[in-house]
């Protein structure tokens, strides 16, 4: 018997070193265990370090592909985790932003959370959507031309393209069910 998003493809995108360890593993178990496949990507194919709070050291993961490989097209949704050390590389990452920048062209969904919206700003996607995020970036996006509020989610369907943001691992439940809820329209 199929499983609830069995026919959906997601992509995670996340550096070696840095990723908040909940915003990665939570999306990335909860997606898997309703039956999507889940690929997760890092700049090298090389362990992927989690940190818990930007300062202690939480989960090993094992990247599936790095970014260079990733064709956006084979995915119906992104998700970009937060933290801020990971954010801050990926909004710096040539192909970070080639993959942000492909899934909002062609109109498939992205879901940011914690510090993660930095990378759209440096995609050139934040202007003019309605998004939260970690309270420390909120000018950022403001002066992105983003609208930002304060909630524990917000999904956005400006400019033909769905975006889910959250502000932190406290808003997990809420940004996992938003993401699942997008999957399954």
């Amino acid at each position: 018997m199929p499983t609830l998003l069995s026919a959906k493809r997601v992509l995670v995108i996340a550096t070696n070193y840095g990723v908040e360890t909940a915003e990665i593993s939570r999306p990335v178990n909860d997606l898997r265990a309703a039956g999507a496949r889940v690929t997760v990507a890092a700049p090298r194919h090389e362990a992927i370090l989690t940190l818990v709070h930007d300062r202690t050291i939480g989960e090993t993961l094992t990247p599936d592909a790095a970014f260079a490989d990733i064709d956006p097209a084979q995915f119906d949704l992104l998700v970009l985790p937060g933290g801020t050390i990971n954010a801050d590389q990926l909004r710096i990452d040539d192909d970070a932003q080639r993959i942000v920048r492909r899934f909002a062209i062609a109109g498939r969904p992205i879901a940011a959370i914690c510090h993660a919206p930095w990378a759209l700003i440096d995609a050139g996607v934040a202007e003019g959507k309605k998004l939260t995020s970690y309270g420390s970036i909120k000018t950022d996006l403001v002066n992105a031309g983003a609208e930002w509020t304060d909630a524990e989610a917000v999904v956005d369907d400006t400019d033909g393209w769905r975006l889910i943001t959250s502000r932190s691992p406290h808003d997990l439940d809420a940004f996992v069910a938003a993401i699942v809820e997008t999957l399954q329209s």
